[in-house]
């Protein structure tokens, strides 16, 4: 599984939005990108020391996207492809088949994009991202 979205930029896949919420999808197929908010099902443990898969030093959980966080709730940005009824059909997933949504919420470039940022110890790049795969440290 990749570890980011960036390294997942070809894989597509499906949101299954349930009925209740089905009302909640309309206006959305205007925005080319969406955030998806979701629950690490798989992950059994929580640490606050961690070791990042980009790094070999172990770090704080809040200065990572280690899946071991105290909640363990993930967020990714993926392109939004299509909207029939209430799949969506979304590329550049990098989740686990059946990971329980929280909610979805529309990438809009004017309040989301931050120039100037820094990326504190992250010195990795986003080739390096795209060959990087998911192993069994956050199991």
């Amino acid at each position: 599984m990749p570890i980011q979205p960036r390294g997942a930029a070809d894989v597509q896949g499906e949101v299954h939005v349930q009925e209740q919420y089905a009302d909640g999808l309309q206006d959305l197929e205007g925005f080319s990108h969406i955030y998806l908010i979701y629950l690490f099902h798989k992950v059994e443990k929580t640490r606050l020391m961690v070791v990042p898969f980009m790094d070999t030093t172990e770090r704080g959980v809040f200065s990572t996207r280690s899946p071991l966080r105290p909640n363990h709730i993930g967020l990714s940005i993926v392109e939004l492809v299509n909207i029939n009824n209430r799949v969506l059909t979304v590329k550049g997933v990098d989740v686990l088949d059946q990971t329980p949504l929280l909610d979805i919420k529309p990438y809009i470039e004017a309040f989301d994009r931050v120039e100037n940022s820094a990326s504190g110890w992250m010195t990795g790049k986003a080739e390096e991202v795209a060959e990087k795969r998911s192993d069994d440290r956050f199991k």
